[in-house]
């Protein structure tokens, strides 16, 4: 009778684990994985994007087929990238909204008096 009741205590132990896991690494991963495939599904001409090789540039037009797109690198260079090489397309930092500086009123700077150099204490030959 007491081995039954351990028994089931581990297999609920185990239970217990998996479904930690799976909430944990699976349904995250699987997150990703649906918002990876729903980028590259929405990727079109005039993104800027950046590949899984780290290469940047500006998508100019989609390929005959679903796998690829052409990209711009360079004024005059056009690559075709694989569509799942594509890592993420590259949003423009938002501008900071520039603050209207007031120009602050000139004070006068009060100068302090010169202090003698009581403290110096004279070298030889002075």
């Amino acid at each position: 009778m007491i081995g039954a009741s351990s028994g089931s205590g581990f297999f609920l132990l185990i239970i217990v684990a998996f479904a930690f896991l799976w909430l944990v690494l699976v349904r995250p991963q699987k997150k990703r994985q649906v918002a990876q495939q729903q980028m590259l599904k929405e990727l079109k001409p005039g993104d800027e994007i950046v590949t899984a090789g780290g290469i940047y540039g500006e998508i100019t037009r989609l390929g005959e087929s679903d796998d690829d797109v052409y990209v711009r690198i360079a004024p005059s260079l056009e690559v075709r990238v694989a569509r799942r090489a594509v890592g993420g397309v590259v949003v423009p930092p938002e501008p900071e909204p520039e603050e209207a500086e007031e120009p602050e009123a000139a004070e006068p700077v009060a100068h302090e008096p010169a202090q003698p150099e009581l403290d110096r204490v004279p070298r030889p030959g002075e």
